[in-house]
């Protein structure tokens, strides 16, 4: 029975690339000796199960397929895509769990371990995001069919692999501060025609290390597709019948990503269509892609909106706290005695700090806080510089801390674009260069993989 909308957004906010499916124990019976188990034994016992795939020393049988297949459909009728004929559609859904299988099996290998007190955390995260208590999300899962124990070792086998390409992509993925530096010039350069894209893409993979008969072969499909493309096919469904990639099974749908966020050669293609049109097909070391411009729209704005100017004040202040001695009352006439020979000149506002703030760090500096953005001393200093002008003093002013007296020194606006438009680059650039190295260690991972088929019985 396919699982309800709720429980589609219950494993979407766990953010599974692709939820393992319900027959985890099936596989480990079926990896013992024999093509599948038996039921208890009666004068009509048939196999209920079998083997369909070995992926190196491990099963994936017909029962996880079968359950993998009817989520997938369940996910693509709820896109409304069109469906691809199903024998397509398995075999993409299988390759995904090939891919997957792969990855968890080297994680494993590689030494990465989930914690039950880690997983319950991210379970727990899970349930808060979609506003329930874990049990009422277990109650919900169950009243759909999934057990909670396989949704909890759906999420520990994601953030296992999620552990593993942070350690095996992510931390070797390097962004120079030269790479900044010509990011930057070449991005201004290109600001007025700034656009956001909406893509899909359709990717014919090749194998590493490929023969000059298989790229050939491998070309002829890509062919194939734009082909059909041409001639007015769903690009959607041919995502799905075609793509090695793994949004395939998504119908190709990328989203909406900046131009600039894309390897090169992606971006030059890109940026000549208008919204509906394909690509060419585009040779990368990966494989074939045909890319679709869903959608773009513009970014560009006047270069001065990219700036982020924040005002910032020097201040100094002379704190005083409740004690059993001093009640609250006692410390405001204080803190208005001490205030009244600012005014008439009978002491310096740093002299009387250092007499009698009882803020230790900044007394023996005269009361000086330095210059505090918005924010960096809490609401009531905020409310303060308001209202104050350059050397005012304060009325006694109340904060978690105690009582103050508040003096505005000066202020001055800061530009803080520039770091933060560099922090943006390197963001921009480390993402480019994640999802290149992504897609090719993905593929190396499923080519180093012992993988056997199993004939029908």
């Amino acid at each position: 029975m396919m699982r309800s909308t709720r429980l589609h957004h219950i494993t979407l906010a766990a953010a599974l690339l692709c939820s393992l499916t319900a027959g985890q124990a099936l596989a480990q019976e079926a990896a013992k000796p024999g093509s599948g188990f038996l039921p208890p034994a009666s004068s009509n016992a048939k196999v209920i199960d079998s083997i369909h795939v070995v992926v190196n020393d491990e099963v994936i049988t017909k029962n996880e397929v079968r359950n993998r297949l009817a989520q997938t459909t369940q996910n693509l009728k709820a896109r409304n895509m069109q469906m691809p004929d199903q024998s397509v559609l398995e075999r993409q859904v299988v390759e995904s769990m090939i891919v997957e299988r792969a990855q968890i099996q080297l994680a494993k290998e590689m030494g990465v371990r989930v914690s039950d007190r880690q997983l319950d955390a991210t379970i727990g995260r899970i349930a808060e995001n979609q506003k329930m208590s874990v049990q009422e999300m277990r109650n919900q899962m169950e009243k759909e069919g999934m057990t909670f124990a396989q949704f909890r070792e759906d999420i520990r086998n994601e953030i296992m692999l999620s552990q593993l390409r942070e350690h095996e992509v992510d931390a070797k993925v390097q962004v120079s501060e030269a790479e900044i530096d010509t990011y930057l010039v070449a991005s201004k350069a290109a600001a007025a025609e700034k656009v956001e894209m909406n893509l899909a893409q359709i990717l014919v993979a090749v194998p590493e290390n490929a023969s000059p008969e298989q790229i050939a072969a491998r070309r002829a499909r890509a062919e194939e597709v734009v082909r059909q493309l041409r001639t007015g096919a769903d690009f959607a469904k041919m995502a799905a019948t075609y793509s090695d990639a793994p949004d395939a099974l998504k119908g190709g749908d990328i989203g909406w990503r900046d131009p600039d966020r894309l390897p090169p050669v992606f971006a030059t293609e890109l940026r000549k269509l208008n919204a509906g049109q394909v690509t060419p097909i585009i040779k990368t070391n990966v494989g074939f892609h045909i890319l679709k411009m869903a959608d773009k729209r513009s970014l560009a704005a006047a270069a001065e909106a990219g700036k982020e100017v924040i005002q910032q004040t020097r201040a100094s202040h002379i704190l005083m706290k409740p004690t059993p001695t001093m009640d609250v009352a006692a410390v405001k006439r204080k803190l208005l005695e001490i205030k009244e020979k600012i005014a008439n000149n009978a002491g310096t506002f740093e002299d009387l700090a250092r007499q009698y703030s009882q803020d230790n760090t900044t007394a023996v500096k005269g009361g000086d806080l330095g210059w505090l953005a918005p924010g960096d001393a809490g609401p009531e200093f905020d409310q303060a510089f308001a209202t104050l002008k350059p050397n005012e003093v304060s009325d006694v002013i109340e904060s978690p801390f105690g009582y103050h007296l508040i003096r505005l020194v000066e202020r001055k606006s800061e530009d803080v674009s520039q770091q933060k438009e560099r922090n943006q680059a390197r963001q921009v650039l480390r993402e480019r260069k994640i999802q290149e190295a992504m897609e090719d260690w993905i593929r190396q991972v499923r080519d180093r993989a012992y993988v056997e088929f199993r004939e029908e019985a």
